[in-house]
């Protein structure tokens, strides 16, 4: 291992010393492969972010070791832009479309911050939802272990007796949302005079939806001092506003920023009576492979009927919506990543931030409410460069709200009205590029 500086002395000596084709060839794939934009920074341990590779990477043993016990032998690109500028001590705002790996982008260097040794919370991360708490905890915990480290969850709707013991045993990592963490906070139960590295994960939803207050008083109990990361799938300008206010001269990176649907995904726009939509599920998941479906509803009792009618058709199917208990969102989503019912209802709050691998077919049953939420839904499937289909129904008493996310995107899907013979069903033409929604 080499600190930060003579880490990047020692690249740009080797790079200097011995000048590789095969290097070179291999830094220019990746520049081509995907966009990504950096702001201007004058430092010396902007040498970093020419790593391409983990290997070229201040990496420990045990890190690597961990990414090759999970298969990871190459980073996206959101992971090779800002793994180098956190692990120089950087403050970073990282936007990148979902599935591009975001979490393994901060979990590495904030594993590789903390000190296995000292008994006191050194990391914390901040996400808006349980089921993305859970998801980010399982991603870190992987690579938290190979360095002795643990981590500990704190959300609501469960009890918090656990976390009470689990946060007096001294955990390294804390992963929470803001309102369960603001409450063990208030108790005296966890003290974060020690953090080092904050992330918060998923930022635009977590202060869209509110959680703006919170957060801010939990920053008031972390040291002044520490490293800030903000991480999202979109950044609307009033984020980036609110994230000057936390971050000390942060680096910028934009991965793929005016990407909004995702170039894997295939889009197939419907117009379709509302009577019909019923029938035209039932044809679509009979059609359906192996592969895992989403299918979006509006409202929490508009998802528990359907989820009801499907069951009784003798289809697979589990639902997702706020009104249920921890327990049984968990089990939910264990029986769908499982395959045990691989086709899944929910409402909105499965279109942000949940990494379920083989999602083969996203369905708008009903439309979101916004262009934002469109974007977040259809990113579920198409993930990590695996192609994937995006499915919309829109009736006629929906068509003005599909004109404004249609109008948004700046694409104009070619739409088909519904018929039940497949043959016939003739899709869009896979877009690849859509402007940024701000």
């Amino acid at each position: 291992m080499y600190c930060s500086s003579c880490y990047a002395g020692r690249r740009r000596g080797v790079q200097a010393e011995h000048p590789s084709d095969d290097r070179t060839a291999t830094r220019r794939r990746s520049e081509t492969r995907t966009p990504v934009q950096i702001d201007d920074y004058a430092d010396d341990r902007a040498a970093d972010r020419t790593a391409t590779t983990f290997t070229e990477m201040a990496l420990s043993r045990a890190t690597r070791a961990a990414l090759n016990a999970m298969d990871i032998s190459e980073p996206t690109p959101i992971q090779q832009a800002t793994i180098p500028l956190l692990l120089a001590g950087r403050d970073v705002i990282g936007q990148a479309r979902t599935g591009s790996g975001k979490t393994l982008a901060f979990a590495i260097p904030l594993i590789e911050r903390c000190d296995a040794s000292a008994r006191e919370v050194q990391a914390l991360v901040l996400t808006p939802t349980r089921e993305l708490a859970i998801q980010v905890g399982e991603v870190t915990e992987a690579v938290a272990t190979a360095q002795r480290l643990q981590t500990t969850l704190l959300y609501g709707g469960r009890s918090a007796r656990p976390e009470q013991a689990a946060l007096k045993r001294g955990p390294q990592v804390v992963i929470g949302t803001p309102g369960r963490t603001l409450d063990h906070l208030r108790q005296g139960t966890l003290d974060l005079r020690s953090v080092r590295f904050l992330v918060l994960d998923e930022a635009d939803e977590m202060l869209d939806r509110g959680f703006a207050r919170d957060v801010e008083a939990i920053l008031g109990h972390t040291p002044s001092g520490r490293q800030t990361a903000l991480f999202s799938a979109t950044l609307p300008d009033w984020v980036a506003q609110t994230a000057a206010k936390h971050l000390r001269q942060p680096a910028t990176v934009e991965v793929d920023a005016d990407l909004q649907t995702l170039p894997s995904v295939t889009h197939l726009v419907y117009s379709i009576r509302r009577d019909h939509k019923m029938g035209a599920l039932r044809s679509l998941l009979d059609e359906r492979k192996d592969e895992a479906v989403i299918v979006f509803g509006k409202t929490k009792h508009g998802v528990k009927k359907l989820a009801r009618q499907l069951d009784g058709f003798g289809y697979p199917v589990g639902a997702l919506q706020g009104n249920l208990r921890q327990n049984a969102r968990e089990r939910v989503m264990r029986d769908f990543r499982s395959g045990e019912t691989p086709i899944l209802v929910a409402t909105n709050v499965a279109a942000r931030g949940l990494d379920i691998e083989g999602v083969g077919q996203v369905i708008n049953y009903d439309l979101p409410d916004s262009p934002q939420l469109f974007t977040h839904r259809v990113g579920r499937t198409g993930r990590m460069g695996r192609d994937g289909e995006a499915i919309t129904f829109v009736t006629s008493e929906e068509e003005s709200k599909w004109r404004e996310i249609d109008r948004s995107l700046g694409v104009r899907f070619i739409r088909r009205p519904w018929n039940d013979d497949p043959e016939l069903r003739q899709p869009t033409v896979r877009r690849s590029r859509v402007k940024r929604v701000r």
